[in-house]
């Protein structure tokens, strides 16, 4: 084979290697969206239910998630602001309603979940003794301390607890009383390192931290059912609303009733 021979038959070798490549990294930029991470929102409340789930989910799928935790009130305004999220978990109706209502969210992906309980939590070590009924002895209780939980203007735990405390006649009592958090878990915290001798919390948060234990469960016609929606952001990756399946399938619904939760759907 001479050398004029040999130069065309090179050139093409090297402009199909070319097309090869090309074709290939095509391939991989129109896979490469499936494969990122779905970003989910989600309140503070479902931190460790959710974090197993996402094992599970990666264990069957292959795919992962990555998650910002943090009261519902913040994690809506800061998707208002422009905050890159696939999935918003909410603690509560109402800062899903304002994401609706922001066209923020696709409704048509909207499920109710989950549901949980509202309690009263005091150090492990204590020994208050409360039965919590109308005009109970709230205010005695705290014996000059302060009572925990979320902040009621805006965090949907420190609005439950509001709401039934007013129901039960002694939110005037300790309205000025109270140690209003950023979310639920730095209300339980608060309680747990013994800086506040009364919380208000979920019961899956109780349920998880050994330095507390509760002392009672407020009645559910007290307070607005507790619930947890969830739903796909407007222009959410198309692995989000696999995940939210996975969200509502078995595994994950059984992961939910191990950490105590209520699962609706």
């Amino acid at each position: 084979m001479d050398a004029g021979t040999f130069a065309p038959r090179a050139r093409t070798l090297r402009h199909s290697k070319l097309a090869l490549g090309v074709v290939l990294l095509s391939l991989a930029a129109q896979a490469a969206p499936d494969r990122a991470p779905v970003t989910v929102f989600a309140a503070a409340s479902l931190t460790d239910a959710l974090q197993e789930v996402a094992r599970a989910y990666t264990a069957t799928s292959g795919g992962t998630v990555r998650f910002s935790f943090a009261a519902s009130s913040m994690l809506a305004r800061q998707i208002e602001s422009g905050a890159a999220a696939d999935v918003f978990f909410s603690a509560d109706e109402d800062w899903m309603d304002y994401l609706v209502r922001r066209d923020l969210v696709d409704p048509a992906t909207r499920h109710s979940l989950l549901g949980n309980r509202l309690v009263l939590v005091a150090p492990a070590d204590s020994t208050v003794r409360l039965t919590i009924e109308p005009h109970f002895p709230l205010l005695a209780a705290l014996q000059g301390g302060r009572l925990a939980t979320g902040d009621p203007d805006s965090v949907p735990v420190g609005r439950y607890a509001r709401a039934s405390l007013t129901s039960l006649g002694v939110w005037n009592d300790v309205a000025g009383r109270l140690v209003a958090a950023d979310n639920v878990r730095g209300a339980l915290a608060f309680v747990a390192r013994g800086e506040a001798p009364l919380g208000i919390v979920y019961e899956t948060d109780a349920r998880i931290d050994s330095k507390v234990r509760i002392v009672g469960t407020f009645p559910e016609g007290s307070h607005a059912p507790i619930v947890y929606p969830v739903a796909l952001t407007k222009g959410a990756a198309p692995a989000a609303g696999q995940f939210i399946e996975f969200l509502r399938g078995p595994v994950a619904q059984a992961t939910f009733e191990r950490y105590g939760f209520v699962v609706l759907h």
